[in-house]
C-alpha cells in the first residue's frame, strides 16, 4: 500500500512516501525551489518522493494533507465573532483567500496534482486527518516503543495548540487537549515577535539567545512572574490562559499589544537591527523558563493519564531542544523520542502513517533499532555524474579520494582550523543537518564560532553551534548518556572538561561573555556550559562516522562541529550545484561531495552575479 502524506498553505511545505508501512522518503518543498520556509504546494518534493520509489501518481492508494482545512475555516470564523468589532481589518484580509482557495482544498489539491499528473489526479483519494493527530503520528508510530505518551505542542492546527494522547501498537487516542488562542506555541512566538525576531523561524534564535540572561538576576525572575501573573495563567496540568488584552494575534495581523507588552516589561519592542542588550537576553532567559515548566507539566499530565514508561514529541515546539533535555533529565518518563521533522514538514510523514494506520487499519512492526527513520536521511541523494557536472558547469578542480583516504584526509584539514562543507548521501527530513548537509569545524578552536557565524554563515555572533559526536563515546565528552541522533536535546558539557568562569561573569556584556573560553571544546559549548547534541550511529551514517573516528584519531576528540549548509535565509543545500555555489559565496575552506574535494584555493574566481545577500533576506 502506498501512501502519499502532504503539507502546505502555511509554512514547511512537505511531501513524504510511506510504503507498506515503512517510511520510504521525505522532504521539505524550500529545499527545491530555495525559498526558506516555502509555502506553496510541494509539487517537486511529491515527485522526488514518486520518483525515488519509482511511482506514478495512479499507484497511490490516497493523497493525505496533515490537516482539516474546514474545521481550520470554522475556528477562524468563531474567533472573528467572538472578537467583534475587532478584527475587520484581518477579517477582510484573510476571507477572500478562504473563499476563493482554502474552503475547495480539495480542489485546489486535485488542481495542482493534474498540473503534473493530468487524469491521474482525478481519481486518487484525498483523506485529511487532523492536525494534532497528524503530529501525534509522525512521532508515535516511527518510534521504537509499542505503548507510548504521546505530547503534540505547537501555535496552532484547526482548534487544538497542544495534545495528549496515548500510542498502543497502531492506536492513538487523544486523551486531552488545549485550544486556540491558548497557545504555548503562540505565546513563545510572541516573545520572538517582541524580541525582533521573525515569527515561524526566528524561534531558534530566542532559544539561543535565552542562556545570555544572567540566571542570578531579581530582574528574569521578576520577568517570570510578569509573564505567569499578568501575560498567563499556568494550571497544574500545563494548561495555560493566554490574556488576549495583551496580544493580537487572534484578530489583528501582528503578534502582540506593543504598548501594553513594552508597559508591562519596561523596554521598548526590538527592531531587527537593533543591539541585543541585557535587558532582551534576560527577557528571553525567562521565557525559556516558563516554557519549560509548562512543558514539564504537560508531561506530568501525560504521565499522570497514561502511566506509560516513554514520551514521543512533535509540534514546533518539540524542536526547543533546550526544554526537551529538562525534561529528559528530569526522569518523568524512562525514554523520550522526539519527531526529527517535528514542525508542520513533519505533519506530511505523520498524515500519511496515520491514513496508514488508522483509515486503512494496518497493523505496526515496531522498529527493532533506534527507531524506524533511518536517521532523518530521506532525501535526495548526490551521485558522482551530479557532482562530475558541477565540475565541468563551473570548471571546478576536484580531487577524487577513495573512502578511507577521504576520511583521514578531511579529518586533518578539519584538525588544522579550517572550515569544511559536507555532503554526502541522502539529504536530511527536517530543520538539523546531521552530517548529510552539514558545514564542519574543530570544536577545540577558540575562534571557529566567530568564523563560523560571521565568515561563512553571515549571522548574529551569538549563535552556538552543536557537536556531533560518535554514539558510544558521548559521555566522555558531556553529562548525558544515550541516543540524541536528531539534535534534539540540550545536556551540559562534562565538568571536567568545563573552565572556570570569572567571578563578574553574569555582569559582563554579551559581546564579552560570547568570546569567554568555556570548556576545552569552546566552538561547540554554549553560554551555559551546554550543548544541543547529536549521537552519530555507524547505522544510519556510515561516512559520517567514519569521519569523526579519524578525526578522533588524530586529535583525541571524537567530536566535530556541525551546522546546517546554508547562508542565513537560505534553506539548507540539496543539490551538488547548490554546495558549490554556496561554497564559492563565502570563506568556507573546502567543499567535499561524495567522494571528491574541493580546495577553494584552486578553484576559478567567483563572479557572483546573482546578488545572494539580497535574495536571501534575515531569517
Amino acid at each position: 500500500m502506498n501512501i502519499l502524506g502532504i503539507s502546505a498553505f502555511y509554512h514547511d511545505s512537505a511531501a513524504a512516501l510511506v510504503i507498506d508501512g515503512q517510511v520510504v522518503a521525505a522532504a521539505q518543498e524550500e529545499r527545491f525551489t530555495r525559498k526558506k520556509h516555502d509555502p506553496g504546494f510541494p509539487k517537486q518534493a511529491v515527485q522526488y518522493c514518486l520518483d525515488y520509489a519509482g511511482l506514478r501518481l495512479a499507484d497511490i492508494d490516497a493523497v493525505v494533507f496533515y490537516d482539516k482545512p474546514l474545521l481550520k475555516f470554522e475556528r477562524l470564523l468563531e474567533t472573528y465573532y467572538g472578537f467583534v468589532p475587532k478584527g475587520l481589518r484581518s477579517f477582510m484580509t484573510a476571507m477572500p483567500v478562504w473563499i476563493k482557495e482554502k474552503i475547495f482544498l480539495k480542489r485546489l489539491i486535485r488542481s495542482e496534482l493534474a498540473d503534473t499528473y493530468g487524469d491521474e489526479a482525478k481519481t486518487v483519494k484525498l483523506l485529511f486527518p487532523e492536525h494534532h493527530l497528524s503530529h501525534a503520528a509522525s512521532a508515535f508510530y516511527p518510534s521504537p516503543y509499542e505503548r507510548a505518551a504521546i505530547l503534540t505542542l505547537d501555535g496552532v492546527g484547526e482548534w487544538a495548540t497542544a495534545s495528549i494522547c496515548l500510542g498502543e501498537g497502531s492506536h492513538i487516542s487523544i486523551l486531552k487537549e488545549l485550544h486556540f488562542p491558548h497557545s504555548l506555541g503562540l505565546l513563545y512566538s510572541a516573545f520572538t515577535y517582541f524580541l525582533g525576531f521573525r515569527v515561524n523561524s526566528g524561534e531558534y534564535k530566542l532559544m539561543g539567545l535565552a542562556p545570555y540572561g544572567n540566571p542570578t538576576a531579581p530582574i528574569v525572575d521578576e520577568y517570570v512572574q510578569k509573564i505567569l501573573t499578568t501575560l498567563i495563567s499556568l494550571k497544574d496540568d500545563g494548561s495555560i490562559w493566554l490574556d488576549q488584552d495583551y496580544f493580537d494575534y487572534a484578530t489583528g495581523l501582528k503578534m502582540v499589544n506593543s504598548d501594553k507588552w513594552e508597559a508591562l516589561f519596561g523596554m521598548k519592542q526590538r527592531q531587527p537591527e537593533d543591539e541585543l542588550t541585557d535587558a532582551h537576553c534576560n527577557l528571553g532567559l525567562a521565557i525559556q523558563r516558563v516554557t519549560e515548566e509548562v512543558v514539564l507539566r504537560m508531561a506530568q499530565e501525560a504521565k499522570r493519564l497514561t502511566g506509560a514508561d516513554a514520551i514521543c514529541l512533535a509540534g514546533g515546539v518539540a524542536l526547543n531542544c533546550v526544554s526537551n533535555g529538562k525534561l529528559q533529565a528530569s526522569g518523568v518518563f524512562k525514554n523520550v523520542f522526539i519527531q526529527p521533522a517535528a514542525g508542520d514538514a513533519g505533519g506530511s510523514l505523520g498524515a500519511a502513517l496515520a491514513a496508514y494506520h488508522i483509515y486503512f487499519k494496518q497493523p505496526r512492526q515496531v522498529a527493532p533499532s533506534l527507531d524506524a527513520l533511518q536517521g532523518s536521511y530521506l532525501g535526495p541523494e548526490i551521485t558522482d555524474a551530479d557532482t562530475e557536472r558541477v565540475i565541468r558547469k563551473y570548471h571546478a578542480v576536484a580531487t577524487y579520494l577513495p573512502n578511507e583516504a577521504l576520511s583521514s584526509t578531511v579529518a586533518g584539514i578539519l584538525a588544522d582550523n579550517n572550515v569544511v562543507g559536507w555532503v554526502q548521501g541522502r539529504m536530511e527530513f527536517g530543520p538539523r543537518a546531521l552530517g548529510g548537509r552539514s558545514i564542519l569545524g574543530d570544536p577545540r578552536s577558540e575562534d571557529m564560532q566567530k568564523k563560523l557565524n560571521l565568515k561563512i554563515k553571515y549571522r548574529e555572533s551569538f549563535r552556538p553551534f552543536a557537536p556531533s559526536v560518535l554514539a558510544e563515546r558521548v559521555s566522555d565528552y558531556f553529562d548525558y548518556e544515550g541516543p540524541s541522533p536528531y539534535m534534539l536535546l540540550v545536556h551540559p558539557v562534562a565538568k571536567d572538561r568545563r573552565r572556570t568562569l570569572p567571578a563578574n561573569y553574569h555582569a559582563l556584556s554579551l559581546r564579552d561573555k560570547l568570546y569567554y573560553e568555556r570548556s576545552d571544546m569552546p566552538a561547540i559549548t554554549h553560554i551555559d556550559f551546554s550543548a544541543r547534541i547529536q549521537t552519530v550511529h555507524k547505522e544510519t551514517n556510515p561516512r559520517y562516522y567514519a569521519l569523526i573516528e579519524a578525526f578522533g584519531q588524530k586529535t583525541g576528540y571524537d567530536v566535530v562541529v556541525n551546522t546546517s549548509f546554508n547562508v542565513r535565509g537560505e534553506p539548507i543545500v540539496c543539490t551538488a550545484d547548490d554546495a558549490y555555489r554556496c561554497f564559492m559565496r563565502t570563506e568556507m575552506d573546502y567543499l567535499v561531495v561524495g567522494n571528491y574535494l574541493f580546495d577553494k584555493r584552486q578553484q576559478p574566481a567567483w563572479q557572483d552575479t546573482d546578488n545572494w545577500k539580497e535574495e536571501f533576506v534575515l531569517d
